[in-house]
């Protein structure tokens, strides 16, 4: 394949390498260029165009895409049409995704212009989730190297995913005077949540005191062969595994079973103990395991729903990547000791961003509604300026040279959003990519048309943050109903940065697994002005 820049005269049979706009329509990148193609560029004044020249035995990128991806036991796989040189491939299944790296690595080093990504190994997915991509990176590319490519994949499982199967859980709880039942409770709802995604069911829930002779007798009075689905039984001990003799590993052996592991090298997870009785898996829970939050005991569990037998070698080979994120509410046992309140430092980030199409067509705009005689959006930074949260940026869009104009000598970073008519998510972003923010411990987000929130509204919440420590989302509410303006902790900026479309942190905060601190503000977290009405109600003046 030779690449370069080819004169009109020798170019027939070429491949484009770039797209050509033309008034009467556009030539495409990896178009093959007929007489026709050629007569059409020349009358435009064209006189080359940067291509490739085939050699023989070279495959077009989409078909060297499409074979290399046939090539893929395309078990509980779906694959999407080559175009562009890439194939991407997503799961037909909830399940678990299990990679070969020598395998994926030795594709990806036949050639340069061959590529397989695809996600880590033993990830959890549900079905349509993207699992892997095929990307030819040329346009073009040998056969040979293709063949090589296939072969590898004919004799090797690069990766596969291997659907989740159903099981019937026993849910076994020792339990101390120290152990709350609201917590027990807690624990049987978050286990029925992680059960969900493949399919299994919490059959039977047990309460014994924290007895290793108790415990062994429940684990010999269960009978999980009279149910049909295979069966599992998980034990929630009420203190922390600390030997491999303690109640629960003691239990299992004391029960006829055997004990595979006590231990994991992933944290939060660390102190996971795994056994068995007969055909029966049996885990001892870390208490990580009470919180939402993933550890170590999701990667087991998730072995298990989907058909794996995971030894006491897989567990102690989970120490690379199982370094997992702290749980907020359980001590840190590798850090230093908490920072004191009056250090955690809150930015302030104002949303004025929106179309206000609420207002409607060609109305006046709500930021610019005077209340008091200053416009909204002035106001509500101003609030923001007098109370603990700094420093303080906007996020505008909409009507941006007049948003800005009001909010003029006022001590506040102000950031354009041009992709605002997108919906908040790309607001969001955009404040949380700005530095003075993503180095706060925690960022508070405030709605700019909430003309019923105060400095004292918002010192109040910093005021929480702070006394909880940081790691926690702080929420305002109004009678037990959730409002804004809300306070997001350092540990959920990723997932910020991730979001997208018209959405704002709800589904965030309440998928993250934080802990929530409710403050009660009264109605000032539920008045925000989206209609003339609504400005007039609250005692505004339309302007603009």
């Amino acid at each position: 394949m030779k690449y370069g820049t080819f004169e009109l005269a020798e170019a027939e049979g070429v491949v484009l390498a770039h797209s050509i706009r033309l008034p009467a329509g556009r030539l495409s990148k990896g178009e093959i260029l007929s007489a026709d193609d050629i007569a059409r560029l020349a009358g435009e004044g064209v006189n080359s165009v940067v291509a490739v020249r085939l050699d023989d035995g070279d495959i077009l990128e989409d078909e060297a895409a499409a074979t290399i991806a046939a090539a893929i036991a395309p078990d509980n796989l779906r694959f999407s049409e080559a175009t562009t040189g890439r194939v991407n491939i997503y799961a037909r299944v909830d399940g678990l995704f299990v990679a070969d790296k020598a395998v994926v690595d030795g594709l990806n080093r036949i050639d340069p212009a061959i590529t397989l990504a695809c996600l880590a190994d033993h990830v959890a997915v549900r079905a349509g989730d993207m699992v892997a991509t095929v990307k030819i990176i040329p346009l073009a590319v040998g056969r040979k190297k293709i063949d090589q490519a296939t072969a590898l994949l004919a004799e090797s499982t690069a990766f596969e995913v291997k659907a989740f199967h159903p099981r019937a859980v026993t849910l076994v709880a020792t339990e101390l005077p120290s152990l709350k039942t609201s917590v027990m409770d807690r624990t049987a709802r978050l286990l029925e949540q992680r059960l969900a995604i493949s399919g299994s069911r919490l059959t039977k829930e047990i309460r014994i005191p924290h007895s290793s002779d108790r415990l062994s007798e429940v684990l010999q009075e269960l009978k999980p062969y009279e149910i049909n689905e295979p069966a599992m039984i998980i034990v929630f001990g009420a203190s922390a595994v600390a030997d491999p003799d303690d109640v629960i590993p003691a239990a299992i052996r004391r029960a006829g079973g055997e004990v595979e592991h006590v231990g994991m090298p992933v944290d939060p997870g660390n102190l996971l103990v795994l056994g068995r009785i007969g055909d029966v898996p049996v885990l001892g829970a870390p208490g990580c395991a009470r919180s939402p939050k993933e550890n170590g005991f999701d990667w087991v569990l998730n072995r298990l729903m989907a058909g794996e037998t995971p030894t006491s070698f897989d567990l102690t080979g989970m120490g690379v990547g199982g370094l997992l994120m702290e749980i907020p509410t359980r001590p840190l046992p590798r850090d230093n000791p908490k920072a004191k309140a009056t250090e955690l430092s809150v930015g302030g980030l104002m949303l004025a961003a929106g179309r206000a199409s609420r207002m409607g067509k060609d109305g006046p705009h709500k930021l610019l509604a005077e209340f008091d005689g200053v416009p909204l959006a002035r106001r509500s930074a101003q609030m923001l300026l007098a109370s603990q949260a700094s420093p303080v940026v906007a996020i505008t869009g909409h009507r941006r040279e007049e948003i800005e104009a009001a909010l003029s000598g006022l001590a506040i970073g102000s950031y354009f959003n041009p992709d605002y008519a997108s919906g908040m998510a790309s607001s969001l972003v955009r404040g949380f990519s700005v530095p003075e923010l993503s180095s706060r411990d925690g960022v508070l987000v405030m709605l700019a048309d909430m003309p019923g929130v105060t400095t004292a509204h918002i010192d109040l919440l910093v005021r929480a943050f702070r006394e909880a420590g940081g790691g926690v989302v702080v929420r305002s509410v109004s009678d037990g109903k959730r409002g804004n303006p809300i306070i997001l902790p350092r540990l959920a900026y990723d997932a910020v940065l991730r979001l997208e479309g018209d959405v704002g942190a709800r589904a965030l905060i309440e998928n993250s697994g934080l802990s929530v601190i409710d403050i009660d503000i009264g109605p000032a977290a539920h008045l925000d002005v989206d209609t003339p009405e609504a400005v007039t109600a609250a005692g505004g003046v339309l302007k603009g």
